[in-house]
């Protein structure tokens, strides 16, 4: 079923070396030996390995390896035996995080089948339009989310699986004096109405019972597995094709990067729809052996208490989530000590975040990139030697580069152009859509490159930097400005809590640059939190043409299910509003 991508460039020449840079983490490999097996293959290895150690822990209900791996067999039988689900075919997997996104992802790949991760955020259209460009005809689905798939339920979409978060929670007798429980999560929810014609809606815990076993699995390294669709910030999002050995050749990767072990306990929080989520939250825990420490929705408070209740070491998260986490009154007083590494990506963490991190906790963030079209994990900061607002140097076997996004020619270290990257990693194309492809990819020195549409430069250590997106430029009577060191900059204020950067259309620039700024706590109304304070402020900080002319306070900003600020959106708002006169 995998499809090869058209990029209308024939790898006709021997490739390229592959470079790296001359402060590559000591003691590791230049190539990371990645597994020529499936996904599926790690949990029958950890289930052998460790049967009674905890894979997941979801609030004090812990599930070990032999009982995790016994589920996904029998949901694997269920699908392949009472829905038809045969290699290849694709299923539309949609939920929050839970014990059952786990379960029901590796039964689908037991199943030979192809993942479908659905952001719970999305609405009946949304889902319509994934479905039928997949091609799904099973879904599994939280009871709470069904209400939107019930729309589809049928001909096109004939079965239908649904579970409720509360399912997999301790029994009141093993859940006193666990961690406290969301309301939200004990909820269960009544599905009303009759069953569509041509459709079969069951509950998880009966496909459960039902105590079918699946085929043999043959799946491999090179078998298509997952399709991840983009946010689709430009027309309809586009599946992106991973195999098997896409997301392993990432997952394994950043643990050998990282120097994990099958000891760690990882807080998974970030949605596993997402790739951060997915690989840093599910795959890499996983294959390690490791324990997975479950929290369904972004709560500050809860994540501390799970941090420390359950000695978390490893937590991957975007810097939205942490300036939030570590802005809480009492967290001086909590004991974080058992955390050993923090990192993650999306955006960059501001310099005085980042410094607060290291000054009262001792915790450094090491810094990555990756996209849905990487498996995330692409370019990393070493963890020896980091730096601020990077985003690392090139991991194992990939080739990244810099290039002008005209020409396409290769620019050298210090310039500013498009981030290119060849690797194992990188997803073998959009589905069905050649056209995507053509202008995704391109050749050079024989090699298979994608175009990530970032903007950054390289130095001459072999660093990455990035400034923006190549769409999200100011261009402010013909000067460029970049949103992203602007923003940077905002979080050194002390009175502010998050910003984000934006155009406004303005009579006289063209365009001129707005602060859209969160406070914080306290902070409003103060003398040197007032709109020209921080003008002036930056006045004194940036050339003149980067200074915000705009500032607009609001409560919060809008993120999106992983934590990311969502620039779009503000910017989307700000193109139907008057213009600015100055």
């Amino acid at each position: 079923m995998t499809q090869s991508p058209t990029s209308g460039a024939s790898l006709s020449r021997a490739p390229a070396p592959v470079r790296r840079s001359p402060f590559w983490p000591p003691g590791l490999p230049a190539e990371a030996s990645i597994p020529r097996t499936s996904l599926v293959y790690n949990i029958e290895v950890a289930a052998h390995r460790y049967p009674d150690k905890t894979a997941i822990q979801y609030f004090g209900s812990a599930i070990s390896y032999a009982a995790l791996l016994g589920q996904i067999e029998r949901m694997a039988g269920y699908l392949q035996r009472k829905c038809g689900v045969a290699p290849g075919d694709r299923v539309l997997l949609y939920s929050q995080n839970c014990p059952q996104f786990i379960i029901a992802y590796y039964a689908i790949l037991r199943a030979e089948a192809v993942v479908v991760p659905a952001n719970p955020m999305w609405l009946t259209a949304e889902l319509e339009h994934v479905a039928a460009d997949s091609g799904a005809r099973v879904a599994f689905a939280a009871a709470e989310l069904y209400e939107r798939l019930a729309p589809l339920h049928g001909d096109a979409l004939p079965h239908v699986v649904v579970h409720d978060y509360a399912d997999m929670l301790p029994g009141e007798a093993k859940s006193n004096g666990g961690p406290a429980v969301p309301a939200w999560l004990r909820a269960r929810t009544p599905l009303a109405g009759q069953v569509p014609a041509g459709g079969t809606l069951v509950r998880w815990q009966d496909a459960d019972a039902a105590g079918l076993m699946p085929l043999p699995h043959a799946a491999g390294y090179d078998t298509l597995c997952m399709l991840a669709y983009t946010s689709g910030t430009t027309g309809h999002p586009k599946g992106c094709m991973h195999t098997h050995g896409t997301l392993m050749s990432a997952a394994v990767g950043s643990q050998i990067w990282r120097g994990n072990t099958p000891d760690a306990v990882f807080l998974s929080v970030a949605p596993m729809f997402h790739l951060l989520g997915m690989q840093n939250g599910i795959h890499a825990p996983l294959y390690l052996g490791a324990t997975i420490v479950l929290l369904p929705r972004w709560d500050r408070v809860l994540a501390a208490d799970l941090i420390e209740r359950y000695r978390v070491s490893n937590w991957g998260a975007a810097p939205a989530m942490l300036v939030d986490f570590f802005s809480q009154p009492d967290i001086l007083e909590r004991d974080l000590s058992c955390l050993a590494f923090l990192g993650g990506g999306g955006a960059a963490m501001p310099d005085a975040v980042a410094n607060m991190l290291q000054e009262r906790f001792g915790l450094g963030y090491i810094e990555a990139y990756g996209m849905t079209e990487t498996a995330a994990f692409l370019l990393s900061n070493p963890r020896h030697r980091p730096k601020r607002e990077c985003l690392g140097i090139a991991t194992f076997g990939v080739d990244a580069r810099v290039i002008d996004p005209q020409s396409r020619v290769e620019l050298p270290p210090g310039e500013l152009g498009e981030i290119i990257a060849s690797g194992a990693q990188v997803m073998r194309g959009y589905w069905r859509n050649p056209e995507a492809d053509a202008e995704s990819f391109i050749e050079l020195d024989g090699k298979r490159f994608l175009r990530t549409g970032d903007l950054g430069f390289v130095d001459n250590d072999g660093y990455f930097f990035m400034r923006d997106r190549l769409k999200r430029m100011i261009n402010a009577s013909g000067f460029k400005i970049w949103p992203a060191e602007v923003e940077n900059l905002l979080y050194g204020h002390p009175a502010i809590h998050e910003a984000c950067v934006i155009a406004a259309r303005d009579e006289r620039r063209g365009e001129t640059v707005k602060a859209v700024i969160v406070l914080k706590p306290g902070m409003q109304g103060r003398a040197e939190a007032g709109a020209e304070q921080i003008i002036q402020w930056c006045r004194e900080r940036l050339a003149a043409y980067k200074v915000p002319r705009v500032v607009e306070f609001v409560q919060a900003l809008p993120k999106s299910a992983t934590g990311k600020i969502q620039w779009r959106a503000l910017q989307e708002a700000q193109s139907d509003a008057p213009r600015q006169g100055t």
